[in-house]
């Protein structure tokens, strides 16, 4: 995520978090009902591993309606994706989300074309 550029005042960068023991931007899910976005994180990790899951910390972090390095050039096309961080305090695990349609910057009008989705 590293060629978004936000430097022409379009898109934005958002973070929410999910943690037993709040700071002043996460919930607390101790004792309490879970947000609807970590139920969900946790069925898709279910889902997806056929596995127990149950998530004890959750960072969702998205980029909305990112426009490509380098924005000087053109602010039109824009992206919205998503990484979502989860762990149960021994797994963890990392979605990565996309708008319909996947990434839609045009890779070969980037600086560097060796581009890649996905962490290692």
């Amino acid at each position: 995520w590293d060629n978004a550029d936000f430097s022409r005042g379009v898109g934005t960068t958002f973070y929410q978090a999910n943690l037993c023991v709040p700071t002043p931007q996460e919930f607390s899910t101790l004792n309490t009902a879970k947000p609807p976005f970590v139920l969900d994180v946790e069925a898709k990790v279910r889902r997806y591993l056929r596995s127990s899951y149950s998530a004890v910390w959750t960072l969702k972090i998205t980029w909305e309606k990112a426009p490509v390095y380098a924005a000087r050039t053109d602010t039109r096309k824009t992206v919205t994706y998503q990484a979502v961080l989860t762990t149960d305090g021994f797994r963890s695990y990392i979605l990565m989300l996309y708008q319909d349609g996947g990434m839609q910057w045009d890779y070969t009008r980037l600086t560097s074309t060796n581009v890649l989705i996905g962490y290692t």
